[in-house]
């Protein structure tokens, strides 16, 4: 199955990341692609063997659809790894580095939409948890 990698720098500290990254309160603020859709509610028990749930959501209420996944490797600030709940594996790493913390995402590729189409859908979204983040660390 084809492998799309996603990354970004982010200008905050590594635990900073984690957090944004791992907890409700911070997720329902950045995980989507566009304005048109939200992410009205999160649940995440980051353990191996426990699942996330994240209802993603169409402003309007058109569409509605739960993206969830199974935690199989959890390394605090460094990696999660996810059987999601189509069977796709996905592999999240955090980086500290000089100019901040690279955040890098691979999953299998799915087969409704093009590879393109996915690729740039899953890099909005971490654009926009980029943009959350660094607003997070200036209200540090």
């Amino acid at each position: 199955m084809m492998q799309i990698t996603v990354q970004t720098t982010i200008n905050s500290s590594l635990a900073q990341v984690w957090e944004c990254w791992t907890l409700p309160e911070h997720i329902v603020n950045w995980n989507f692609a566009s304005d048109d859709w939200c992410c009205p509610a999160a649940t995440n028990i980051l353990q191996v063997g426990a699942e996330f749930h994240y209802t993603m959501s169409a402003k309007d209420n058109s569409f509605t659809f739960d993206f969830w996944g199974t935690f199989l490797d959890i390394v605090p600030h460094q990696l999660i790894e996810i059987r999601l709940g189509d069977g796709r594996s996905m592999k999240v790493t955090f980086e500290e580095q000089n100019e901040g913390t690279l955040v890098t995402e691979t999953f299998e590729a799915e087969t409704m939409n093009s590879e393109e189409l996915q690729q740039a859908g899953w890099q909005l979204i971490l654009y926009n948890f980029k943009s959350y983040a660094e607003s997070q660390a200036q209200q540090l």
